[in-house]
């Protein structure tokens, strides 16, 4: 993997189907996490909390400054078929304003469900940690730094 690949869960696009494009319109967030957990794409249920196969919350790096518990919220999130493929998109960009007091040991930002009770994770992001927060972060989806992005997309087989 390489820093700023992008990767859809299996369990995220499952669960995306059996709730009829739920997921992706419910409040999304970006939480983000230190190397203590590896997110991979054959984890069986992530959560961003308990009740799955795998709490990467137990990892989030400590917030403060300008990082919230649990994440950054994305902007517009969306879910839209297309052929084949489920589309999720959302704002770009993704970002956290600096702050002498934001945190730093940055490896991963996982996407998960904020609305849920069971706080699915739908995928996540390698940041190519350690990176420190006090800049700020800003993620150009799709390396484009406005408008409406592609950021995950899953394609049924």
């Amino acid at each position: 993997m390489a820093a700023g690949d992008v990767h859809v869960t299996a369990k995220g696009i499952l669960n995306n189907a059996n709730h009829s494009g739920g997921l992706w319109t419910n409040a999304i967030k970006m939480g983000i996490i230190t190397n203590a957990v590896t997110p991979a794409v054959a984890d069986s249920d992530p959560r961003w909390g308990a009740g799955g196969t795998q709490n990467y919350s137990t990892a989030e790096v400590t917030p403060g400054g300008n990082y919230s518990a649990g994440g950054i919220a994305l902007t517009s999130p969306a879910l839209a078929l297309s052929t084949a493929n489920i589309n999720h998109t959302a704002t770009s960009p993704i970002s956290l304003a600096a702050n002498a007091a934001n945190p730093t040991g940055a490896y991963w930002g996982i996407f998960y469900d904020s609305t849920s009770a069971g706080k699915e994770v739908v995928g996540y992001i390698d940041l190519g940690g350690p990176i420190s927060l006090v800049n700020g972060l800003q993620i150009n989806i799709n390396s484009v730094s406005s408008g409406t992005q592609t950021l995950l997309q899953g394609t049924a087989s």
